[in-house]
């Protein structure tokens, strides 16, 4: 399980919940990565290092890009023209405020890079329309939930 953030293209007049949907129906078709969003991916990278500091970084032809975060497990991903941010419900309290500043950070960076924005549908607005402490709360409640569910 994973707080997600998607990077949405919403056109006048489309409410945030069709964006999405449309983001999820293009999902299904393979499709290679457009060159605008592989030159955004070799703009983002160095950005996102200076970031988080040292990532890991995956690509595969003109299918897929990844970047990971082994401490935090946040993880950027490039799929077709699908861009997403998760990062694991391991964070709560001050660890879960630290790790999701750095998951808008790299929102921002991302936003900035692509032309797209980047979208949360925990809340089911805007990232940068999510108050923080809504986006922390959260994430706190469902990493203790699993915590005591499972051991963790």
């Amino acid at each position: 399980m994973s707080y997600d953030i998607y990077f949405l293209n919403r056109r006048d007049g489309q409410s945030w919940g069709e964006a999405l949907e449309a983001m999820e129906d293009a999902a299904e078709d393979s499709e290679p990565i457009p060159t605008h969003l592989l030159e955004a991916w070799d703009r983002i990278v160095p950005q996102a290092r200076t970031l988080l500091g040292e990532v890991e970084i995956t690509e595969y032809e003109q299918e897929s890009r990844d970047l990971s975060h082994s401490r935090t497990g946040i993880d950027l991903s490039v799929f077709g023209d699908e861009v997403s941010i998760t990062v694991p419900y391991w964070h709560a309290g001050d660890d879960a405020a630290v790790v999701l500043g750095q998951v808008s950070a790299l929102a921002a960076i991302v936003e900035k890079e692509t032309g797209l924005t980047a979208y949360d549908p925990q809340t089911e607005r805007p990232l940068m329309e999510t108050p923080p402490e809504g986006s922390i709360g959260l994430m706190s409640r469902i990493t203790e939930d699993l915590r005591s569910r499972y051991g963790g």
